[in-house]
Formats: C-alpha cells, sequence, structure tokens
C-alpha cells in the first residue's frame, strides 16, 4: 500500500493504517523521517489498542523521539503491548525493569517478562534471560540455564548470545569444558562483528586453544577488535608488532 492510501485508511480511523503510517515517518520510508509525525501516528492506533503502535509509542517516550521524554509514560504504553503478548513488548518490558527506567527496578519482573518474550522465540529476552541465569539476577544462580537460553538465541544468530555461549564452553560454566566449541561460536559472533568475540578469537589463535596456533590469524581478530576499541586487543595487537610476532616488526606501531 502506497503513502497516500495509507494516509486516506488513518484518517478514516484504521488502526492498522495509522500504525503503518506512523512507522513511515519513523524510519523516513516514502517520506521524510519525521518522528513528530510519526508520535501523533503511533498514538492514534495505540489508544485503538493497536499492540504494535503501543509499544512503538513506548519506545517514543523512552527515548524522547517526537515528543518530551517521559519514562513512566513510556512503560505504561510497553506494558499494554506485553499484556497483549507481543514479546517485542515483553523484552522491552524486562529489559527496563532490570534497568529501573520508567519503573522502580525490580529483577523478578524483568525475568518474569523476559520469560514470556523468550518463550516466544524472541532472540533478545532468550540472551537476557541466559544472563538472569548465570549471574542470578531475580532468580536463582543456574548455569545450566544460562546456558539452554543463550543456545536458543545463538541458534537464532544473535551474536552477543554466541558470544556467551562460547565463553560458557571456555569455562566449563554449565556445560563441559569444550575449546574447540568455545571457537566455533567465538567465530559465529566475530564474524558477525562482535567486538568481544573477535578478541577472544585472537587469544585463541595466539595460544593455540582449541584451534591450530595462528599468530596472523591471531593478528587479524586483534585488528578487527583493536578498531572496535577493546582495550585488551588493543594492548595484545601492540605486544605481537613489538616483537613481530604474526606480523611484520613495528615497534612504532607497537607505541600507537
Amino acid at each position: 500500500m502506497k503513502n497516500k492510501e495509507l494516509e486516506v485508511y488513518a484518517e478514516q480511523g484504521d488502526a492498522e493504517a495509522q500504525y503503518n503510517l506512523g512507522a513511515c515517518f519513523f524510519n523516513g520510508t516514502g517520506v521524510e523521517q519525521d518522528y513528530k509525525k510519526a508520535f501523533e501516528w503511533f498514538l492514534k492506533a495505540a489508544e485503538q489498542g493497536d499492540l504494535w503502535a503501543q509499544n512503538d509509542l513506548g519506545n517514543c517516550y523512552l527515548d524522547g523521539l517526537g515528543v518530551e521524554k517521559d519514562s513512566v509514560k513510556g512503560v505504561e504504553w510497553i506494558t499494554k503491548s506485553a499484556q497483549q503478548g507481543y514479546a517485542t513488548a515483553q523484552y522491552n518490558l524486562g529489559r527496563c525493569y532490570k534497568d529501573g527506567e520508567g519503573v522502580e527496578q525490580d529483577y523478578k519482573q524483568s525475568v518474569k517478562w523476559y520469560t514470556k518474550a523468550a518463550e516466544q522465540g524472541n532472540s533478545w529476552a532468550q540472551n537476557n534471560l541466559g544472563l538472569c541465569y548465570e549471574y542470578g539476577d531475580g532468580v536463582r544462580k543456574n548455569y545450566k540455564k544460562a546456558v539452554e537460553w543463550y543456545r536458543k538465541a545463538a541458534e537464532q544468530g544473535a551474536d552477543i548470545a554466541q558470544y556467551h555461549l562460547a565463553k560458557c564452553y571456555a569455562n566449563g560454566s554449565g556445560v563441559n569444558k569444550d575449546l574447540k566449541k568455545a571457537v566455533e561460536w567465538y567465530a559465529k559472533a566475530a564474524k558477525q562483528g562482535n567486538a568481544f568475540a573477535e578478541f577472544y578469537l585472537g587469544v585463541c589463535y595466539e595460544r593455540g586453544e582449541g584451534v591450530r596456533r595462528n599468530y596472523k590469524k591471531a593478528v587479524e581478530w586483534y585488528t578487527k577488535a583493536a578498531e572496535q576499541v577493546v582495550p585488551e586487543a588493543q594492548y595484545n595487537l601492540a605486544v605481537l608488532y613489538e616483537y613481530g610476532i604474526g606480523v611484520k616488526k613495528n615497534p612504532a606501531k607497537a607505541k600507537e
């Protein structure tokens, strides 16, 4: 449906059209990006009970996009959407409770909403629920449960979960220690640009842990992580340049 048609239906009160038109203004799709207009259309749809609009309206309030920032109102609208079963809103609400944004910090409530979203397959919620189980935030610490949720998210391609799962294999947390599997998951996350996975993959190549030692590969991955400003990667890379390991010796570059 073109924007002109959307506008006609939106003006007639069609909630779906109002939400979609708001999304066009929010993303600048077919129209000039305008957060204020996006907010206005999200509001019209949200007041009619549209769960997608309620969530996006809440985010507008949280981020101060198109409206004055108001975290409390943001949580109110996200809650309405979450209560209708929208997984993204449930994840967002879990995050608000975790951070104490717009609501009193409550780890148990955070776990509750992360779980609802995670059970619907939301990978971000699955990863964060894994963190809750790993660190005992709002739930009894359980490394096996953490691994279970990290794996679900990792298998969906979430790089942050792939990194966390790799760490579990590297440390033997909630799973038998397996450095080869750690390398496999670090590599998956690193190839998606996860800076910490890039660093640890470099470490694996430098030390020959879970993979054949390869200093050139170590330099390659340290460089990628260093470019994302990971201090440990910058230090390790400097050492390799200082001594010419895996790369042509360059003391000057080591000091950069």
